[in-house]
């Protein structure tokens, strides 16, 4: 990007009049978060220099900070971080009249919704390597025979082969418990997406999108679940207003 002044763009919303929402800009220079209204949607800006935002706690939070506060007027349509137009006309006129029913549709299709958020792990991942022995006749086996091993070089060979099949049943069994968590609360959704998990330890990364009035259910269900997994599993339970893991506006200046 080069440099000069612009129009940083976090979403739409459906306004028909020109909102402030205050200095809450990204770039802590105190701009004015405010909406760019065509008929009756519009996008949510703030001036700033057109540069490439660093993809940073800091900066990400700023992005978050400004669709959460929009969120509290109606329905918001998240754009992706770092969008950045030359102008206010350029934004009207090669993002919202252009793709003005596209928009309309999907603050239709969001309206009334949350985004619920799900993360599974085991929190002790030593007792679920015990399991997955318990439960492996074979894996037990091969310990229960190294145990009276004197060759050295083949107990070696057993340790790593013992190794390698816990690992291909702890991915099994993460995949299994993955897949039973998620089977359970998607039917309490409309919509689901799974992200990417990291490390032994972490099951499900997940966003259901949800009716409001449905929530209670879905509270419900994750309360039971919790009560159910006690210490072995560990949920973590979140909820946005906006739906970032099902709209993501891209624009191709």
């Amino acid at each position: 990007m080069s440099n000069g002044e612009g129009c940083y763009f976090y979403g739409i919303l459906a306004a028909k009049d020109r909102r402030e929402f205050g200095p809450i800009g990204i770039g802590k220079r105190g701009n004015v978060v405010y909406t760019l209204p065509y008929q009756d949607i519009a996008a949510i800006v703030s001036h700033s220099p057109i540069v490439k935002y660093p993809v940073s706690r800091e900066n990400t939070l700023a992005h978050a900070k400004v669709l959460d506060t929009a969120v509290e007027e109606g329905t918001v349509l998240p754009a992706r971080f770092c969008t950045i137009g030359e102008n206010e006309e350029l934004i009207v006129e090669k993002v919202l009249k252009p793709r003005y029913q596209e928009f309309v549709d999907l603050l239709r299709k969001m309206e009334g919704k949350v985004e619920l958020r799900v993360r599974a792990r085991w929190p002790d991942l030593d007792a679920v390597f015990a399991e997955v022995v318990e439960e492996n006749n074979d894996i037990k086996a091969l310990k229960e025979a190294l145990l009276n091993e004197k060759n050295a070089q083949r107990k070696r060979a057993g340790m790593i082969k013992v190794g390698e099949l816990i690992q291909s049943a702890l991915e099994e069994k993460k995949k299994t418990e993955a897949q039973e968590l998620l089977e359970t609360l998607k039917p309490l959704s409309l919509e689901w997406r799974e992200n990417q998990v990291y490390g032994d330890m972490n099951l499900i990364n997940a966003a259901f999108l949800v009716l409001r009035e449905k929530e209670v259910d879905f509270d419900k269900k994750i309360f039971d679940l919790d009560s159910t997994y006690g210490k072995r599993k560990q949920l973590k339970y979140t909820r946005s207003l906006v739906p970032y893991n099902f709209v993501e506006i891209v624009i191709h200046w």
